[in-house]
């Protein structure tokens, strides 16, 4: 992430091309091809969730209380991946610091996304026209009178939520001011 540390809370959306939603768009400004995303698949969960379960439900498998939270389909992956061992094996029978370190991956899941879907489906773009270049009252060039950029054209990127849209509007109408 540009050597540095982006946080974003949010939904997120497992699809059949990869993960989505408003956490993972708002995270696709920081991300560079290559690095590696931190997900807590827990947020809202307490912790110490699975030994709770282990002590209410110690005869069900760790996969059927995970997909009290979950997708199978997810759980099933995520089976896979971090406790194939204990696939079969009920909740009672799994050590605590087992269950432990199994939630401490879900809470920290690592993963290294492959691409991006590009500007096809982009909701937003980055770069753009250095903002010192620019006049902050009517977004006119320093350089060249009578040249004005607005929106996208700009290098501001806001947050989802309606803050790019605010600022196209917002800079249409600073230049607008001037004709």
């Amino acid at each position: 992430m540009h050597n540095q540390q982006a946080d974003f809370s949010g939904d997120l959306l497992f699809t059949h091309r990869g993960l989505s939603g408003p956490a993972v768009l708002q995270l696709s400004s920081y991300w560079q091809a290559g690095e590696e995303i931190t997900i807590n698949l827990m947020p809202h969960m307490s912790n110490d969730y699975l030994l709770q379960a282990k002590k209410d439900k110690p005869n069900n498998l760790l996969r059927k209380i995970l997909q009290a939270c979950f997708s199978k389909q997810l759980v099933k992956e995520l089976e896979r991946s971090l406790w194939p061992n204990e696939s079969e094996v009920p909740m009672q029978q799994i050590a605590n610091q087992r269950l432990s370190q199994i939630e401490a991956e879900l809470r920290c899941w690592r993963i290294k996304p492959s691409a991006t879907e590009g500007y096809r489906t982009a909701e937003v773009t980055l770069g753009g026209i250095d903002t010192e270049e620019l006049s902050s009252k009517n977004m006119q060039s320093k350089k060249v009178a009578g040249l004005y950029f607005i929106g996208e054209a700009v290098d501001v990127t806001g947050h989802l939520g309606g803050y790019n849209f605010q600022w196209a509007w917002s800079s249409a109408f600073a230049a607008a001011q001037n004709f």
